[in-house]
């Protein structure tokens, strides 16, 4: 695999959950915050490309779909500055990510296309098959990357060894024949 070639291409789905509370200063603990509070939600792929931008409310659900493995960031903004004033500025997020196959919403699939529980099941099974030959792709575009690294690795100790022992051996032919005027020069030889 060369250095131009990309990962494999599967496409994973993932879906997040969130649900925010405001520290309340009278109680002295986190309650649930108030509609009016609102959230950003930017979601970055490993390359830097935002893969989704939008504004929700205080609770909600986001999904998106991704094309590229490895790391995604998620950032949370809040959208309210009256929150700093109204709440003392703490804010707690509850974030839960579901990726693959568990983002699939069985029952309302089966009821908008009318599945029997047996369709339903065989459905199952096709997408945790799917899930696991993706995740298998990823292993081996992963280790495929590892091995080229630890080969790349390899060479450069091995050229660094072949350097060492080159100078090594310059450095012991000079010092024979330093040594040899020397002796010649003293008259020991």
């Amino acid at each position: 695999m060369g250095d131009n070639e990309e990962a494999p291409t599967t496409m994973v789905g993932r879906r997040g959950n969130y649900r925010t509370q405001l520290w309340d200063k009278q109680s002295e603990s986190f309650l649930p915050s108030t509609p009016g509070l609102g959230m950003h939600v930017e979601v970055k792929d490993p390359d830097g490309k935002v893969v989704l931008s939008r504004q929700y409310g205080s609770e909600g659900r986001f999904t998106f779909t991704s094309h590229t493995p490895g790391e995604h960031q998620i950032c949370l903004h809040s959208n309210s500055t009256r929150m700093a004033l109204f709440a003392g500025g703490k804010l707690r997020v509850h974030l839960d990510i579901q990726v693959g196959e568990h983002t699939n919403n069985y029952p309302e699939i089966a009821a908008k296309d009318k599945l029997t529980e047996l369709q339903l099941r065989a459905r199952q099974l096709l997408d945790q098959v799917e899930q696991i030959q993706k995740e298998q792709n990823y292993q081996r575009y992963r280790e495929e990357r590892f091995r080229m690294t630890s080969e790349s690795t390899n060479q450069r100790v091995l050229w660094w060894s072949i350097a060492q022992t080159i100078i090594l051996i310059l450095t012991g032919v000079w010092q024979m024949r330093h040594l040899k005027s020397f002796f010649e020069a003293k008259k020991l030889v």
